[in-house]
């Protein structure tokens, strides 16, 4: 019993880091024979895909139904119009850091399984069979079969349906639903519980599953890992600076004098990896130091840290083309294109919570064919991946946040709603 409380009271980000390099340091000292501790991370991976489709249902009709119609009028256009945009910008920056640096390139993880991969190749959709599949013709097919797409699209509809018949005026018609809304809204709190519960497994799943890629691998793993980390944070570091910088050079805001206002709110989201976490900081930097009328940043803020996962998207670009390259499978032009359409959808109802981006990734995987099975080499590239998450949830997180200030103070401006005195003068 005190080791199982001496386990919890340890963070948790400090935990994972740690079965990853116990991991791999087991890897590298038993070699092939670790396989017999394989179970143990299979556990972790059946446990991951457990949650991934009442993820995807909870928070996407929550975050779709909590759009409310009454207030997307110029202001909630523009913000979603702005989020939407930077999000599409954002993982065609990560495809393109993870073609230039090919993460992953050389590791052939899938050469034990050549067949798995073969599979891989030939199940994967064309681009416009992709975009016919999006609409489902049986959406509880969809759900049960796992399609990522098709389902992704009917919640988001469903939650738009719901916010819609929030506002009607017929009462009884409002409070049915009010109350459907509710029960998806304690659906998604239930979610989040479980992910935070797996999570607490997750360092020893993390230590299984990459000891059996050490052991397999050897010393060469750790070169794509930390590839993958530099081309992501150079991906970060790009769309902060030239993205998020042009849009406020635009709208004749200085993105030096942002970047010093918005400094704080940068580094809280590093510090704490939650968008969600962040946003009492941001809206407090949004109206007193950048002169935001709180209008429009009480409602472009919350949505952001809603529907604004710009870091996550380019984190999904980078990840996918690196377990591309690690299976010896590298994702074509349409698999690329099909990355896009599902990040930019799913955004909308990742939660602002650490971890979450893990679990997104699992379902852009899974739409271009990338099926995370245990045993697979796909697997085990994921296990890579998951080991370092915290690292690279720090980087999106910054990336999120920032993204949400850009967007608030490009709005407002254009609105005439920010007080350039206190911009000027703060």
């Amino acid at each position: 019993m005190r080791l199982i409380s001496w386990y919890f009271k340890i963070s948790l980000l400090v935990r994972i880091l740690a079965g990853l390099i116990l991991g791999a340091a087991a890897g590298l000292i038993f070699g092939p024979q670790i396989d017999i501790i394989s179970p143990a991370g299979d556990i972790f991976v059946n446990l991951l895909k457990m949650i991934v489709m009442p993820v995807i249902i909870s928070t996407l009709v929550v975050g779709a139904g909590s759009i409310h119609p009454a207030q997307l009028g110029r202001v909630g256009v523009k913000a979603l119009g702005l989020y939407t945009l930077t999000t599409g910008f954002a993982v065609a920056v990560g495809l393109f850091f993870g073609n230039l640096f090919q993460p992953g390139k050389g590791m052939d993880l899938g050469e034990t399984s050549g067949a798995a991969v073969s599979r891989i190749v030939m199940e994967t959709p064309s681009l416009g069979e992709t975009i016919m599949n999006i609409v489902p013709v049986n959406p509880f097919h969809a759900i049960i079969s796992g399609d990522v797409l098709p389902t992704i699209f009917f919640c988001l509809v469903f939650g738009i349906a719901i916010a819609n018949l929030k506002q009607s005026d017929d009462e009884r018609i409002q409070k049915a639903a009010a109350s459907i809304y509710r029960f998806f809204e304690g659906f998604a709190e239930v979610m989040y519980l479980v992910v935070d519960w797996i999570l607490q497994y997750a360092p020893i799943g993390v230590f299984a599953l990459i000891a059996v890629v050490f052991g397999k691998q050897g010393s060469e793993a750790f070169g794509p890992l930390g590839m993958t980390t530099l081309a992501l944070y150079l991906a970060f570091s790009t769309h902060i600076i030239f993205v998020y910088g042009t849009g406020l050079i635009l709208f004749k805001l200085n993105p030096i004098q942002f970047f010093k206002k918005a400094k704080q709110a940068m580094l809280t989201g590093f510090v704490t990896r939650s968008s969600g976490g962040t946003l009492p900081v941001s809206m407090e930097i949004a109206e007193k130091e950048m002169g935001v009328d709180k209008g429009v940043y009480s409602f472009s803020l919350p949505l952001g840290s809603t529907i604004n996962m710009d870091g996550t998207a380019i984190y999904q670009g980078v990840c996918a083309i690196f377990i591309g390259f690690a299976i010896g499978s590298p994702l074509d032009f349409s698999q690329q294109m099909t990355i896009i359409a599902t990040a930019v959808l799913a955004s909308i109802g990742t939660a602002g919570v650490p971890g979450a981006g893990a679990i997104m990734l699992m379902m852009v995987l899974d739409s271009v064919g990338l099926k995370v099975e245990t045993g697979t080499p796909v697997a085990m590239a994921y296990a890579m991946i998951f080991g370092i998450d915290a690292l690279l949830d720090m980087g999106r997180t910054v990336t999120n946040v920032t993204g949400d200030l850009t967007v608030t103070c490009i709005v407002a401006k254009s609105e005439n709603e920010m007080d350039l005195s206190v911009w000027k003068t703060k």
